[in-house]
């Protein structure tokens, strides 16, 4: 199989990563990006400040507009990776209509769970699967991404009900995916299983934003026995019994595994979710709060933790 041709919508903490790492490993990938964010790109490359020490990347990079009109930013993508913020999930959807060919594939690598099955209604004509990453990254300042440790793993799959003939068309190509992830030192998890692994890393970053957010507390707070490792668990405990509504089964010991997660994080890291409402910006509080509560009174679920926040957050929006 020919070098797939990769575009990575987004160049955050997780776009950036993807596309950075990947394009290290000599894959054919365009970061789509704006901004300051962009210009230094451009200017110097992609720079990661890592535990490890610190590089430069160099890498293709260009706004929605400019892709398809100027070389090298020409030529429809065999894969699609959507690493935007929620909220503006939809301004993709227009720009990956215009520049797919009929068998690309994307995949959406964001915090919010069902975003799959979203994008996959907004485009008929494409295989959207679902997906959620493992990593803990931020942009540092324009052209340099953050790595505060080093888990990085993308978990991706397609939901259940694909049709078989998909399933056998797109199989071939998602292989291919996790091999070059694999050689750019991703570690990639090909899921049969991808509604739940994906509400399994939302059991965790929901948990974290919520509680980081509503008290101004960092994960130190999390990972000590104090007042706040409780409450993490409590709503780690109501997005289980949510889970379990939906005919979703997560892991018996999930409450384990998001704090093993938690106490592997270094103590001064937040969501990014925290981060944008701390600086005044547009967050996803939306997607990885409200939606929670609008689905246990949909599923019928009490989450007497998950609306106390949501209300205390609203309050302070």
């Amino acid at each position: 199989m020919e070098q797939l041709k990769y575009m990575v919508i987004g160049a955050g903490g997780t776009g950036g990563g993807i596309g950075g790492f990947l394009s290290k490993a000599g894959k054919d990938v365009t970061l789509i990006a704006r901004g300051r964010h962009l210009e230094a790109m451009r200017t110097r490359g992609l720079r990661f400040e890592t535990s490890h020490g610190s590089y430069t990347v160099p890498v293709k990079a260009c706004t929605m507009e400019e892709y398809g009109s100027l070389p090298p930013y020409m030529g429809a993508p065999d894969i699609i990776f959507v690493c935007v913020k929620g909220y503006s999930l939809e301004d993709t959807v227009p720009f990956i209509s215009r520049i797919s060919k009929r068998e690309t594939i994307v995949i959406p690598i964001l915090n919010i769970y069902g975003t799959g099955k979203k994008l996959q209604g907004q485009l008929p004509g494409l295989v959207v699967t679902d997906g959620c990453i493992y990593i803990a990254s931020e942009i540092k300042e324009p052209g340099t991404i953050l790595m505060s440790g080093d888990i990085f793993r993308v978990v991706y799959g397609l939901r259940k009900g694909t049709s078989e003939k998909t399933v056998a068309s797109v199989r071939p190509l998602l292989e291919t995916v996790g091999q070059d992830l694999k050689e750019a030192g991703i570690l990639p998890i090909f899921s049969e299983e991808i509604e739940r692994d994906a509400l399994q890393k939302f059991s965790f970053v929901s948990p974290m934003a919520a509680v980081g957010a509503g008290y101004h507390v960092t994960a130190s707070a999390m990972q000590e026995n104090g007042n706040y490792r409780p409450l993490f668990v409590s709503l780690v405990k109501e997005i289980k019994s949510l889970a379990e509504a939906m005919d979703i089964h997560l892991p018996e010991d999930i409450v384990d595994i998001n704090l093993k997660i938690m106490d592997d994080l270094v103590p001064t890291a937040t969501a990014s979710m925290q981060r944008d409402l701390q600086n005044g910006r547009q967050s996803e509080m939306d997607g990885l709060i409200c939606e929670v509560v609008r689905l246990g009174e949909q599923y019928g679920v009490a989450l007497p933790e998950y609306k106390k926040l949501a209300e205390k957050l609203a309050g302070n929006a």
